[in-house]
């Protein structure tokens, strides 16, 4: 198959100077991960091991009550615990033990740390090889820090992924293993794109239950559709498996550049690939540029959140019009961004990490149409005049492949559109105020 890989621009992004900065930082706890992890890998259950802060943080970020939603809980450290008086190992038995037993259900329970180690005074790595022993086969116990202190956002399902690949079988069978958490149907969408390419065996990453046949080996290759899989992509590596470096799929290019990597990995003739995505490429066009009409000419201005901030710029910038101003992620990883980099105009300033303070007076200097940011800095920024999108949105909104490339550029043209409208004096009865507010 020849290379779809798209022309990149004169100059990219990837040598371009980065911007290092530690200081404060504002970004969401890695725990709220499990808000869709455990709806996607559906025997599971999310014990985290945690303060009632962090139990009242999951209430919060999932809108339930703890334990109202039948696959995550919080088991709460007392002073006694945090404070070393408690055998903290023996009541972690007692309450996985009580749970199993209430719940026959769940294959595969995957023990959250809130806090280091150090901090909650249990090694929870320790409890799950002494939880496996006893409860193997019938369940899997894993462990992962989702700790807000070392983790960011979107980096606790990573550390939920990375948990779960040294446990996976060896196998020699040359199969093609998709990594990331994705929607139901935009998996299902995915599944039928390569099915219909003749590429399988393909096995998903996470699975939707522990019985999915998938193992892992030399001949496995791998793609990512998450970019801040970092601690996966290593585990994977560790096992032998290959990395099958592309652009992410958001938006036509990225999907079709994605798509067309993994094709070529496989062999598939130039033909059937075009056969394949031709319809689903035109209906991503057609809906990009709808809302392009509202994107084009404008800047942007990412603060670094999820991860998936240097994709997007490369989305906006190349499908939508946009020019980005400066793009910061919480870390950048040459082997999972450097493709999207290359594809990036050169111009916005790169940044890694974040210095809160000092950030937010560049994005002051330079006003930019629109900011992409968290939940805590969208309402100031808002009222000093400037258009904000919540990051959040872009994680807990299908985005990925074609069928969802119009929707990820309405995303960022709504609060434009709405900032217009607003200027404009329009009456809150006009069709295009509901829809801008929206």
């Amino acid at each position: 198959m020849n290379d779809l890989t798209p022309p990149p621009p004169a100059l990219g992004c990837r040598t371009s100077p980065v911007l290092k900065q530690r200081g404060q930082r504002e970004v969401f706890c890695g725990l709220t991960g499990i808000i869709w992890l455990h709806r996607k890998i559906q025997d599971a259950f999310f014990l985290v091991v945690g303060s009632r802060t962090c139990a009242h943080l999951l209430q919060s970020a999932a809108g339930v009550m703890i334990f109202a939603e039948p696959r995550f809980g919080t088991a709460i450290l007392e002073e006694g615990d945090l404070a070393g008086l408690n055998d903290a190992h023996k009541e972690l038995d007692r309450e996985v033990a009580r749970l199993l037993s209430r719940r026959p259900d769940i294959r595969q329970l995957f023990l959250v740390g809130s806090c280091p180690s150090e901090v909650i005074k249990l090694d929870l790595s320790r409890a799950a090889e002494r939880l496996t022993k006893e409860f193997a086969p019938k369940v899997r116990v894993l462990e992962y820090s989702g700790s807000g202190i070392e983790t960011t956002f979107t980096q606790g399902e990573d550390a939920c992924l990375a948990s779960m690949v040294p446990v996976l079988p060896e196998t020699d069978a040359r199969e093609l293993l998709v990594v990331g958490a994705l929607p139901d149907v935009v998996e299902d969408q995915m599944l039928g794109l390569l099915d219909d390419m003749g590429i399988g065996p393909v096995r998903v990453l996470p699975a939707r239950n522990i019985d999915a046949e998938m193992g892992i080996g030399k001949n496995t290759v791998y793609a990512l559709t998450q970019p801040f899989l970092s601690d996966t992509h290593a585990a994977l590596e560790r096992r032998g498996a290959k990395h099958i470096q592309a652009p992410f799929p958001l938006g036509e290019e990225g999907t079709t550049a994605w798509l067309a990597a993994v094709a070529k990995e496989f062999g598939v003739d130039r033909a059937l690939f075009d056969r394949v995505t031709e319809a689903p490429r035109r209906r991503a066009r057609q809906a990009v540029a709808a809302a392009a009409e509202t994107l084009n000419g404008k800047t942007v201005f990412f603060f670094p959140d999820s991860q998936l901030e240097i994709p997007l710029a490369r989305f906006l910038a190349r499908e939508c019009g946009m020019t980005p101003l400066e793009v910061g992620s919480p870390y950048i990883h040459d082997a999972l961004h450097g493709p999207d980099l290359d594809l990036l105009p050169e111009g916005p300033q790169i940044s890694e990490g974040q210095d809160v303070d000092l950030q937010l007076e560049r994005c002051r200097e330079l006003r930019p149409d629109l900011t992409v940011c968290g939940l805590g800095l969208a309402n100031p920024l808002e009222a000093e005049g400037l258009s904000t999108k919540w990051a959040i949105e872009l994680v807990f909104t299908p985005v990925h492949f074609y069928e969802q490339a119009g929707d990820l550029a309405a995303l960022f043209a709504r609060p434009i559109r709405r900032k217009s409208t607003l200027n404009h004096g329009e009456s809150s009865s006009d069709p295009l105020f509901a829809e801008a507010r929206a």
